[in-house]
């Protein structure tokens, strides 16, 4: 298997970002599954060759990289990467030239360090995360599983962000606080105390919407 030829999983707007990403960190893109009704069409410069029921095609010479966005919850996203184990397909994980990512961090597989990022020593990112454009994860910070830091957020020191959570963008979650698995945290908001209720938070401080 070439560790640097890539298949990109979901053709959506979050997928030509990825596309500018692995380029300029060196990888060949083999194609891009989507729907059906897709294949053949174009996603910037690359081809949509199947679809996900054609991932067993390529698990022996590439590597994946799912490309589906996280808005709502991460559920196609961890289907995907479940489907791709399944076959023995290999996730690749994708750190942008420009991201900044301490020798002392670990990111997990299927995740993805967008430009001008930066994840500080002793930070955790787990599976298929995705850690977005200008976004900051400080020191000894644990992201957990399926997460999504969007544009510009930052999650300051010792901080627990549960699986599956999505930090909107410029949101800041303050030093030392815990965020439970599967929330929503809007663009702009100020996490100051610890969530212990999974939902929908805005705000600052941010306080609960809605119950998930």
């Amino acid at each position: 298997m070439d560790r640097k030829n890539l298949v990109l999983v979901g053709g959506g707007g979050h997928c030509k970002s990825v596309i500018e990403v692995a380029e300029s960190a060196g990888y060949s893109i083999a194609g891009i599954l989507d729907v059906p009704e897709e294949i053949g069409k174009k996603v910037l410069a690359y081809t949509v060759i199947g679809s996900d029921e054609d991932i067993q095609r390529y698990a022996d010479s590439a590597l994946f990289l799912v490309t589906v966005g996280h808005i709502k919850d991460p559920a196609l996203r961890i289907r995907l990467h479940e489907k791709i184990r399944a076959t023995g397909g290999q996730l690749a994980t994708l750190i942008a030239p420009t991201a900044h990512v301490s020798k002392y961090a670990r990111i997990g597989s299927g995740s993805v360090i967008m430009h001008q990022a930066m994840v500080n020593a002793d930070a955790q990112i787990g599976q298929g995360c995705i850690i977005n454009t200008f976004a900051n994860i400080e020191h000894d910070v644990v992201i957990e599983d399926y997460c999504h830091v969007s544009t510009g957020a930052m999650v300051n020191g010792n901080c627990l962000v549960g699986a599956c959570t999505f930090l909107g963008s410029q949101s800041v979650v303050v030093n030392g606080v815990s965020v439970e698995q599967g929330c929503v945290i809007g663009a702009g908001s100020l996490v100051r105390k610890n969530i212990r209720i999974k939902g929908i938070y805005s705000g600052n401080p941010a306080i609960l919407k809605m119950k998930l």
